[in-house]
């Protein structure tokens, strides 16, 4: 026989060779626990037993809010506060744009800049918010062919239509 085929036998006589684990009580040496085991079945109840407290241990963490304590994770209070606070922040930033052009041609009028007669404080504020850039609403040459193509389409359904009621 081969190396090979020895250590395979040997390793698998290792494995499914049956052994028995004995509790005894130490001061009477009665026998308290007994059971046959294999390597082999050691070996899988380890695996499984360890999968198992894995696969919990993650399903905890995941589901739970001791996720929250895992560095990277934020809670939901924190996301909602922080997109409250963002949505401050833009309004105040906007109120404070408002707020210096409003200032800047008080200024201006003060100076003797600008005549009062021209002083509007709607106008300011109008133009101290940024312009929004035009859209192109147009359409292109391949939503133009669409169209008419749908609009050919709806009109062969309504004359089959109308031509089924009339047979009725």
């Amino acid at each position: 026989m081969s190396k090979k085929r020895l250590k395979r036998k040997k390793l698998h006589s290792k494995l499914f060779t049956k052994n028995r684990l004995v509790i005894l009580n130490e001061d009477t040496f009665e026998e308290t626990f007994s059971l046959k085991l294999t390597l082999m079945n050691v070996f899988v109840v380890a695996t499984l037993g360890a999968i198992l407290l894995i696969s919990i241990t993650t399903f905890i963490i995941a589901f739970t809010p001791l996720r929250e304590y895992i560095p990277g994770y934020s809670s939901t209070k924190l996301k909602k506060d922080a997109t409250i606070l963002a949505l401050k922040s833009d309004s105040l930033t906007n109120a404070l744009k408002k707020n210096e052009a409003y200032i800047q041609s008080i200024q201006k009028v003060l100076n003797g800049q600008l005549e009062y007669a021209k002083f509007n404080k709607d106008s300011i504020l109008a133009a101290s918010e940024e312009p929004v850039p035009p859209l192109k609403l147009t359409a292109s040459e391949e939503e133009l062919q669409l169209r008419k193509e749908v609009e050919i389409e709806e009109k062969k359904a309504l004359t089959t239509k109308s031509k089924k009621k009339n047979t009725k």
